[in-house]
């Protein structure tokens, strides 16, 4: 199966601690397989020898369990011990490697995968699945093999004591294993689709959590209590599918393991009674069908652990080569230095090949240093615009150059470490203020952190804050105000000093205070860069060297602010509504 040779790649370098692991197991195992070998020799050779006495009797009783005793009390707890950390080390660090390439892969699918995708569902893959597929390793590379010894092991010392017995024992094997593959079949199938059922789950409970505020507010308790409960009856109908199932294989391998030592009973009973078979020799094979048969029925619970760990399997690996779609090219370069010199070449865009085109052969010029606003009624193509810049997507037609170079023609890590972005709705993380802001520069020192909060104009919040910088700000920065985060966000751009800035919709849906302070320092962060800023309230962008309106995915006006509204067109009669909503005193421009 492709899924299992994939896994493998990741257990190889941990081969020998595996093969160490199963050898210090064989011990483990082999160890109790001495207690029929025990028992039969207390019965033939020391309760049945008539010849010896009853001193000579205790004596010999005292020395063997004296040797038992010391292999079962003192030899066999320390190899257990042993053997059950490598174990779970093993499969441990071959899960931490497995998660690590996971997140490495997290960072690099596109926005269009998260877009379509939810974030419960990517979770599920990541912890849950992962979780499943340490079974694997810990029964499919170790106990299986193991407990397959062990049943040799047993087999070969019953065939020593009693080769007619030994063959009843083994009779059922073959009906024995065509039920395990009968049932592993469709097993693999209905553990498949439980775990997408509960990713499902998983993916609505993550949503409805971080929209609870919406909830509340729209008094949907009662609606959202019975959308939940769709998802949970799809998945417990999965579960008690799967359940179904699971308990038939159980109901039948445990009867076909059930019926074995009653036919060896009945088979040696009549090698005692016609044949001479010794009781001790009795007493062990009755003693050896519990060590082959309990292995098989763990077989049974192996395959069925087996199953869902290759249906994760399957799921990580599924959730592994999804495509990337922004990828470096195989000769793509550090992009090192940047001037700020930024081309749009007749750029056209789609979301998806089977939509029509959201941008429609862009050009546009933007000098080093220039600031150029972006306006235009929502839905015109703006932000997706400048989202084409750090290649959070790539254009479907044309291209974008810096400096005179392909954009696609960079590693695009090279490309966002010189593009400081501040959006309308910046993530913050459940962390420090500081720690927060230096996700522009993880490595800055603290002085570095204040001065950027300083120049960001937010220094004087954050030391009114309980713990100064290192407020915890919650999830998303939930304990902050809109202004406050944005500010932080500023902050971080502040430490990153790129050279390239784009600000979509950064002082939007904030009150005049806050917004004249995020004005002024976006301003200040501005000066010398290159920077776009999309906007919708024209207030806002009126000091841009240029300002370029979009409407429907093309360029339909651009100059200064003067210039615009001289020419009397779409910015004009823009500007003019909002205007018609604003206190301050309106500037009438002449024509």
């Amino acid at each position: 199966m492709d899924s299992i040779r994939r896994y493998l790649a990741f257990v190889k370098p941990y081969k020998w601690r595996i093969i160490l692991t199963v050898a210090v197991g064989i011990i483990k195992f082999g160890i109790p397989l001495l207690m029929p070998l025990i028992l039969k020799y207390v019965v033939d050779d020391i309760i049945g020898a008539e010849h010896l006495s009853q001193s000579e009797k205790l004596d010999k009783l005292v020395l063997v369990m004296g040797i038992a005793f010391v292999i079962f009390l003192i030899l066999r707890p320390p190899v257990e011990y042993f053997r059950q950390y490598m174990a779970q080390w093993t499969g441990s660090k071959i899960l931490y490697d497995i998660r690590d390439r996971l997140f490495d892969h997290l960072q690099k699918l596109s926005l269009r995968y998260y877009a379509k995708t939810k974030t419960g569902e990517v979770i599920s893959r990541v912890i849950h699945d992962v979780e499943q597929t340490k079974n694997f390793v810990i029964t499919g590379l170790m106990n299986i093999w193991l407990d397959m010894i062990t049943i040799l092991i047993a087999i070969a010392i019953m065939l020593t004591m009693n080769v007619w017995l030994t063959i009843v024992a083994i009779l059922l094997f073959p009906l024995y294993g065509f039920s395990v593959k009968y049932f592993y079949t469709r097993l693999r199938k209905l553990t498949r689709e439980r775990s997408q059922a509960l990713a499902e789950v998983q993916g609505h409970l993550h949503e409805r959590v971080q929209g609870m505020p919406v909830i509340r507010s729209f008094a949907l308790e009662e609606y959202e209590a019975s959308e939940f409960d769709k998802q949970n009856s799809k998945y417990l109908s999965k579960a008690l599918i799967h359940t179904s199932w699971n308990a038939r294989a159980y109901s039948v391998t445990h009867t076909i393991t059930d019926l074995a030592p009653l036919f060896v009973i009945a088979f040696a009973g009549y090698q005692v009674i016609f044949e001479g078979l010794s009781v001790g020799t009795m007493v062990a094979f009755v003693g050896y069908m519990d060590r082959v048969y309990n292995p098989l029925r763990r077989l049974v619970n192996s395959s069925t652990i087996l199953t869902q760990s290759i249906a994760s399997m399957d799921r990580v690996f599924e959730f592994l080569d999804e495509k990337y779609d922004i990828d470096d090219h195989p000769g793509a370069k550090e992009l090192t230095r940047v001037d700020g010199h930024v081309v749009f070449h007749h750029v056209s865009f789609r979301y998806n090949e089977d939509e029509p085109d959201v941008l429609k052969n862009v050009s546009l010029d933007v000098r080093p240093g220039e600031t150029v606003a972006l306006v235009g009624m929502s839905g015109g193509g703006k932000s997706t615009l400048v989202s084409l810049i750090p290649r959070f997507y790539d254009v479907t037609e044309g291209k974008i150059l810096i400096d005179g170079k392909d954009i696609r023609n960079f590693r695009a890590r090279s490309l966002r470490d010189k593009i400081g972005m501040v959006l309308q709705d910046n993530i913050l993380f459940s962390e420090s203020v500081a720690m927060n802001i230096r996700m522009g520069n993880p490595h800055a020192t603290d002085e570095e952190v204040i001065k950027a909060a300083q120049a960001a104009n937010a220094h004087d919040f954050i030391m009114n804050l309980p713990e100064g910088y290192d407020t915890l700000v919650g999830e998303r920065g939930v304990k902050l105000s809109g202004g406050q985060k944005q500010r932080i966000a500023i902050a971080r751009v502040f430490l990153k000093n790129p050279p390239l800035l784009i600000f979509d919709e950064a002082t939007s849906a904030l009150d005049l205070e806050s917004e004249h302070l995020i004005q002024e320092a976006l301003e200040k962060l501005a000066h010398d860069r290159t920077t776009f800023i999309v906007a919708h309230r024209l207030s806002t962008i009126t000091h841009a060297d240029r300002i370029v309106l979009i409407e429907n995915g093309e360029i339909k006006e651009t100059g200064t602010h003067e210039e615009l509204m001289r020419l009397r067109g779409s910015y004009y009669n823009l500007f003019q509504v909002q205007q018609l909503d604003d206190k301050r005193p309106k500037k009438v421009y002449q024509t």
